[in-house]
């Protein structure tokens, strides 16, 4: 699988200690692109140092099922998602806006004592090496079962998306595209990035949605405007 000028083919091709992102509800999968502004100084060190690299820096959420708070090091989700820095820009103001794009998820194995300000973690992706091969699963997705959710969610709240980008997509494309943009909470996000396989991941999204929709709750909208 290629992605920006690197190729990963096997759990060989990526590094086994990453920099890691800890940030709630937000979700990098496979081949999908996540644009962020960097600003606080400790992670645009983390930046800096990704540049200097391999480009690899790990998204994970904070734990959201802990009463316990650190600001500073929460506790971590067990699984998160890699992404090569593929494009970066500098603000100007001390701020990079920089775009990840997913490589494969990832379990925790340890967090390292380091002296960098931003956390380094062991990781493992063996359990995800399928995330390496584009396309998995495509075939076993329930292409309308998603397109429908997605076409409901749209009419219950007046909005529109460019399905011309939608027919063209890939499931693959079309499921984690659509997982990533969603309004989902934390809890749903880690479900979404944790699932399986892709029609695992596919039909917990259109749970959701279902779920959403019987609720009538959400302001935003997974697009591809």
């Amino acid at each position: 699988m290629q992605v920006g000028n690197h190729l990963y083919e096997r759990a060989a091709d990526v590094p086994s200690v990453v920099p890691v992102f800890p940030l709630s509800g937000a979700l990098l999968l496979p081949r999908v692109q996540l644009p962020l502004n960097i600003f606080e100084p400790r992670y645009v060190a983390m930046v800096d140092a990704a540049l200097r690299t391999d480009r690899v820096i790990g998204m994970v959420q904070p734990r959201f099922d802990t009463s316990e708070e650190s600001d500073e090091n929460p506790d971590l989700c067990e699984v998160g998602c890699l992404g090569r820095l593929t494009a970066f820009q500098e603000s100007g103001d001390g701020r990079y806006l920089i775009t990840l794009s997913g490589i494969a998820r990832f379990r925790i194995e340890e967090e390292m004592e380091t002296a960098t300000p931003y956390r380094m973690c062991r990781i493992a992706i063996d359990p995800f090496a399928s995330d390496l091969v584009a396309e998995s699963g495509d075939g076993e997705v329930d292409r309308d079962a998603v397109l429908k959710a997605f076409q409901d969610y749209l009419t219950a709240h007046d909005l529109e998306a460019d399905w011309s980008s939608v027919r063209e997509a890939s499931n693959e494309a079309l499921v984690n595209t659509l997982a990533t943009m969603s309004p989902f909470g934390p809890a749903e996000k880690q479900a979404l990035l944790e699932a399986s396989d892709l029609k695992a991941r596919a039909e917990t999204l259109v749970a959701l949605t279902e779920i959403e929709l019987a609720r009538g709750g959400g302001d935003d909208v997974p697009t591809f405007n």
